[in-house]
């Protein structure tokens, strides 16, 4: 086993020694401030590589509440059928290329880092060189306490194993408590806010129900393997259920998901802004436009002989040539005898003579 983690036990402790000698520059370097914020500054390191997670575990919760209306419908359909329904969400998953245990990833890919620094850390209780830690290293790093508690004690820790670090045990035991109870809160404020939202409550579907058991679980996994963990770990795990509640909250605030109560707060937001006035204006314009073309286009559905009984009058959209037309065809009827009598009358001007002599 140690040589597998070996050369996680080599990055771990090379981070930790190069952030102590930046942080020595400005606290004493056997301090626990010098110690703790280097494992502080490993956490951010490691978050940062895995934000590319983190983006794939938002991608897939929105994935989940998309497929939310059809796990509805496997659920009133097979409400009957408990087997027959798992077999339809599995298939539903599949064929989307869904993976409802996406939102553990980020957890999972951190686990070799933390064992990794456990190790790294009971090494250190044990005054053993781990990694690219000296002996010097591992010594002062052995004697920095945080809070009067020396990073690698641990609340299982025996009275005279915590004297030997030269702590007393009610100090650590007190420390380590405060640092458990911090995670633990950490951890449920963080599920709970994403339950409560970021989803959409109005449909209950499995993906809710697993959400909801980890909400719980974990920090009661976090209280109950707590007092095994030495400080330097809780100081590690404290800091990245900070790191993903912060992370969380401005994902939330910023890109909600579709449905939720945070996308419906801030779609109020927006209209108070007055950022979303156009959008009505905008649908009102396309259902004009669309009005406008249907009623271009309804004359043209009329046949020759309902736009011939029309008569001279003009019907919506039509164009005005056919007017033109059917007066040309009709008063050459009526005016062709006057129009004779015109020529015959002019060449001999005797007209007038002609009309009395008729009288």
């Amino acid at each position: 086993m140690n040589t597998i983690l070996s050369p996680l036990y080599i990055a771990v402790s090379w981070i930790i020694v190069q952030f102590h000698k930046l942080y020595s520059l400005v606290f004493d370097e056997d301090s626990g401030w010098a110690w703790g914020l280097s494992i502080v500054s490993l956490v951010i390191v490691i978050r940062i590589a895995l934000i590319p997670l983190f983006v794939k575990q938002i991608k897939s919760t929105r994935n989940m509440q998309a497929l939310q209306p059809q796990m509805k419908k496997i659920q009133e359909r097979y409400k009957n059928d408990r087997q027959r329904q798992s077999e339809e969400m599995m298939k539903l998953y599949r064929d989307t290329g869904t993976n409802p245990l996406s939102s553990c990833l980020p957890i999972l890919a951190q686990s070799p880092f933390f064992i990794a620094l456990f190790q790294t850390l009971s090494h250190i209780a044990n005054n053993q060189t781990v990694g690219v830690l000296t002996q010097s290293q591992v010594e002062s790093a052995r004697s920095a306490t945080i809070f009067g508690a020396p990073i690698a004690s641990r609340f299982m820790d025996s009275a005279r194993d915590v004297a030997e670090l030269g702590a007393s045990l009610g100090t650590v035991r007190t420390v380590t408590i405060i640092m458990i109870v911090l995670m633990s809160a950490s951890q449920f404020f963080t599920q709970r806010q994403l339950m409560t939202k970021n989803m959409n409550l109005d449909v209950k579907t499995p993906y809710m129900n697993q959400q909801k058991m980890l909400m719980y679980i974990f920090p009661i996994i976090f209280a109950v393997f707590g007092i095994n963990f030495p400080v330097g770990v809780l100081i590690y795990w404290l800091t990245t259920n900070v790191w993903t509640m912060g992370q969380q909250m401005y994902v939330i605030a910023r890109n909600p998901t579709p449905g939720s109560l945070a996308f419906k707060q801030r779609q109020e937001r927006l209209r108070k802004k007055g950022k979303l006035a156009e959008e009505p204006v905008e649908t009102d314009t396309k259902k004009a436009a669309e009005a406008a073309r249907a009623a271009r286009s309804q004359p043209k559905r009329q046949s020759k002989a309902q736009r011939q009984s029309g008569g001279g009058q003009q019907q919506p959209g039509q164009v005005e040539k056919p007017q033109a037309e059917k007066p040309q065809t009709q008063k050459p009827q009526g005016q062709q005898p006057r129009r004779q009598q015109s020529k015959k009358s002019q060449p001999g001007k005797p007209s007038k003579p002609s009309a009395n002599s008729k009288k």
